[in-house]
């Protein structure tokens, strides 16, 4: 017995050596590192469970080939050769050029754009799109809840099914735990194909529990986009039984629309294993719109090389003249992003920061109030939304350059998950954006006393500073 308990205690010694060696291999960003070097030495039976289930890094896995990628490819780029008088602003070519070579989006004109800062107004909006539907539909959600609205909007889809119409629809798997398969079931019953996206099943893909498809997307023939913050469940209309919800999303009409349906398809191969590339899902644009705004429908995931939209963030920030506005549900930056932030501030940039002055996860909150106060000491202008749950994500610079979509300014959004952004190159709708979020500024109070932080009690500082250690975790 005696021998047993030391050859237990070296194999343990050596698994969780052989962990840590692991996590200092990855060569990740030094914060998030340290993070589990410190849970694998001071919690190590908790470390290597968390570490396998969360912490394994899959970037430098090849899920899908260059080769597939370039097919999916193809036909979104015969549409971006095909555009006639295209005029690229020379201000940004550098930040165009960049998501161009690492990401493929190809910047597209003649794009319209509808703005919903509530679910009372897109979910009408969805619904008559897919009522309208000649062809195909094409849905790519992080959550499909089985409660009323999820209801109607399947009832909706199933309508379009029995007319005819291609349905295809990827949720993700994590985020719609909570969802009775019955629910999916239905719709697959009636022809609409439904697959859940990198669906954890043990032990296969448990390591992916941690990268999970955040993107809310829809294309509608090929024609009519959306993407922005929703997810469909009810809580995004009626908020929830301690606060309400707002949030933005937007519908996007014009030649940014085959940057959504290409990021569709790729999503669509990755749960499928089928190539897509049909000229039917790319048809030819209504000729009624005719104007120099330009979009780029950039992804990220923890597949490809580098951190696409962050790499994107950055630059902006790094770029702005006058002015940043940004809205945020959760501010956990990654070190490159809080470092452009007070670089900006200090180079003269007039930067704001929205943020809920609650969130729906008291731990997230937790982890969140010390990088705000990092942020407040820069310089940066924190509000806090206290209308309730701000799950807005964009950002608005220099009346010129806008963002929108899934992307949340934290390590989750920025590094781990699947994400999905529209960036536009536009005065008009860069104001439209700037408008709203000072329309949000009278709901919110301005963050600018740091004493009454500092002041607080040693135990409840010692407690943030803990979980700010762990949030490269989260």
């Amino acid at each position: 017995m005696v021998y047993f308990h030391w050859l237990f205690l070296i194999v343990y010694g050596l698994i969780v050596i052989a962990t840590m060696i692991a996590v200092l291999m990855d060569n990740r960003q030094p914060a998030k590192t340290m993070a589990w070097l410190l849970v694998l030495a001071f919690l190590p039976a908790v470390g290597i469970v968390l570490y396998f289930f969360f912490g394994q890094n899959i970037r430098k896995e090849k899920l899908i080939s260059e080769k597939s990628l370039d097919q999916l490819s193809k036909r979104s780029m015969l549409e971006f050769v095909s555009q006639a008088n295209l005029h690229l602003p020379e201000n940004h070519l550098a930040l165009m050029t960049l998501f161009a070579k690492q990401n493929g989006a190809l910047p597209f004109k003649n794009n319209e754009v509808e703005i919903y800062t509530s679910g009372y107004e897109f979910f009408p909006a969805l619904l008559s799109a897919i009522h309208h539907a000649k062809e195909h539909i094409h849905l790519d959600t992080f959550i499909f809840d089985d409660d009323p609205l999820g209801m109607l909007i399947s009832d909706a889809l199933i309508d379009k099914a029995r007319e005819g119409v291609e349905i295809k629809v990827i949720y993700d798997d994590v985020g719609c735990w909570s969802v009775k398969n019955r629910f999916f079931e239905r719709m697959r019953e009636e022809g609409i194909e439904v697959y859940p996206f990198l669906p954890v099943r043990f032990p296969k893909l448990t390591s992916k529990v941690n990268y999970r498809n955040h993107r809310k997307l829809c294309v509608i023939d090929g024609k009519i986009g959306f993407i922005g913050g929703m997810n469909i469940a009810l809580r995004y209309v009626k908020g929830t039984k301690t606060q309400a919800w707002r949030d933005t999303h937007i519908r996007i009409e014009g030649g940014a629309v085959y940057g959504l349906q290409k990021a569709f398809l790729v999503d669509w191969f990755f749960v499928d294993q089928t190539l897509i590339t049909s000229r039917k899902y790319y048809p030819a644009l209504s000729e009624d719109i005719h104007n120099n705004c330009i979009a780029q429908i950039v992804t990220s995931n923890p597949i490809s090389p580098y951190p696409d939209i962050m790499h994107g963030y950055v630059r902006i920030i790094n770029e702005a003249k006058r002015y940043i506005y940004m809205e945020t549900p959760y501010f956990l930056p990654t070190e490159p992003v809080l470092f452009a932030l007070r670089t900006a501030v200090w180079a003269g940039i007039d930067v704001r920061l929205m943020v809920p002055e609650h969130l729906d996860t008291k731990f997230i909150e937790w982890a969140s109030r010390s990088y705000v106060m990092d942020a407040v000491e820069s310089g940066v202008k924190i509000y806090f939304y206290r209308a309730g749950f701000n799950h807005s994500k964009f950002m608005v610079c220099d009346d010129y350059i806008t963002t929108c979509g899934s992307t949340n300014i934290d390590f989750r959004s920025l590094e781990n998950n699947f994400e999905s952004n529209a960036f536009f190159y536009d005065e008009g709708i860069a104001l439209r954006f700037k408008s709203m979020f000072l329309r949000d500024m009278k709901q919110c109070y301005l963050l600018n006393d740091v004493k009454e932080r500092i002041s607080l009690p040693f135990l409840p500082r010692l407690w943030e500073s803990l979980i700010r250690l762990l949030s490269p975790l989260m």
